[in-house]
């Protein structure tokens, strides 16, 4: 490609940083959006009430799917929309007080509103108590980090949102957001009875419905972003934009790019990771620097790849990282489901028993590497952590990646051999 001059790389870094930025076009996962468009609309028109949660890990989209079904209904005149957060609202009298804000009630009874809680509650529920199924407006409740109203006290918003959502009052729908998948376990019994139990579930990985591999999908995503089309206004001359295409495109079927890029998708799914990793190598076009290489993606993945978390098990004892290698085990052999310490102990135990050279600790010693490892925050103890349970059957997840423990296991010097052969080995 011919040296670019100053005026087409700054028209070039703008343009294609802004895209990136800006673009927040919700793509895939065409089932799970029908099931929510398909529940606000019969709120919206039919004024028929629901409850519905919409679980996935972080980065999955979540909120971008429902901002885009917001943005498609457009129904400023037919409802109201009423957003509360969890990181926000960190108690049912914000919440409260931003519901009324939001259903535009603040003066509707002379400032009567801002008095005690009960007495808010008892008139926004008066409020929608008061609408006729068919003829009042609908109310669309979106509510995001749901996980987190849950430790509100009894729970009280939540009861008698989803109490209304069952009324054939004011119809309402009510849409909670959240990455907890056992958030049903969350629930007080009395809230839980109210609740539909309608979940959809949206996870990171192959879109089924374009018959794509997670790589093809991604150099999709890629031609998306860096592509220049011809209806585009970009003030640079017609032979650039066929260059730049031209370059994109074989950049795009190099097979160390496609490396580069599989690498990424091994750390992380999401959308996210890749347009930040995008935002740095499209600033750094200049003068001297006018293509896309595979080299600078490859080092912003480095970067994107070492972890704080790997140096926090390099400094742990044998014991404690082959608790944690018997945890990923586990994670492998049931799906990342839910474990407890007295299953990584008899997994624990399996191993030690298995090797005559490794030497198998007490059972105390065993828990307090356990606590250790907890205390480090390695593994996240499922509900409240104080229900009742004996915390050798508390259930918990871990929170590392097999690719962050391996890459421990690879840098910590002096391991014993059959450790090492115990992370690397098939599921035992």
């Amino acid at each position: 490609m011919k040296p670019l001059t100053d005026k087409n790389l700054t028209t070039l870094r703008k343009f294609l940083k802004t895209r990136i930025l800006n673009n927040t076009e919700f793509v895939g996962h065409r089932d799970e959006r029908l099931q929510v468009r398909d529940l606000l609309q019969r709120t919206i028109e039919s004024g028929e009430s629901n409850s519905a949660l919409l679980i996935g890990p972080r980065g999955s989209g979540k909120t971008t799917l429902v901002r885009d079904v917001l943005k498609d209904l457009d129904f400023k005149s037919d409802a109201i929309l009423v957003q509360l957060h969890g990181l926000v609202h960190t108690d049912d009298r914000l919440a409260l007080k931003s519901i009324t804000s939001q259903m535009k009630l603040d003066n509707a009874v002379d400032g009567k509103v801002f008095g005690s809680f009960a007495d808010n509650l008892a008139f926004l529920l008066a409020c929608l108590k008061s609408g006729q199924r068919g003829t009042a407006k609908s109310v669309i409740f979106v509510i995001e980090e749901f996980d987190l109203f849950c430790s509100h006290h009894n729970q009280t918003l939540l009861y008698n949102l989803f109490d209304v959502s069952q009324s054939a009052q004011t119809p309402i729908c009510v849409l909670g957001v959240t990455c907890r998948l056992d958030v049903i376990e969350l629930l007080e019994k009395r809230v839980k009875s109210r609740f539909s139990h309608r979940q959809i579930f949206l996870f990171m990985g192959t879109d089924e419905t374009r018959g794509q591999s997670n790589l093809e999908y991604r150099l999709e995503r890629l031609k998306a972003f860096l592509l220049i089309h011809n209806d585009e206004t970009l003030d640079v001359s017609a032979s650039f934009k066929k260059e730049w295409n031209a370059h994109v495109g074989s950049l795009l079927k190099d097979k160390n790019f496609k490396s580069v890029m599989q690498r990424l998708l091994d750390v992380d799914l999401s959308e996210k990771s890749l347009k930040n990793i995008l935002m740095v190598v499209v600033s750094q076009l200049d003068d001297t620097n006018n293509k896309l290489t595979h080299q600078a993606f490859l080092e912003q993945v480095q970067r994107f790849e070492k972890d704080e978390i790997v140096q926090v098990l390099q400094d742990l004892s044998v014991l404690e990282l082959t608790l944690l290698i018997s945890m990923k085990h586990h994670c492998e052999i049931y799906d990342n489901q839910p474990m407890n310490f007295e299953m990584v102990y008899n997994r624990y135990l399996k191993f030690a028993n298995s090797n005559s050279n490794v030497q198998t600790a007490e059972r105390p010693v065993v828990m307090k590497a356990f606590e250790q490892i907890q205390n480090l925050e390695l593994v996240s103890m499922l509900g409240s952590g104080n229900s009742g349970i004996q915390k050798e059957y508390q259930l918990f997840k871990l929170l590392l990646l097999p690719l962050q423990l391996a890459d421990a296991i690879k840098k910590t010097p002096g391991l014993p051999t059959e450790v090492v052969q115990y992370a690397n080995s098939s599921l035992i």
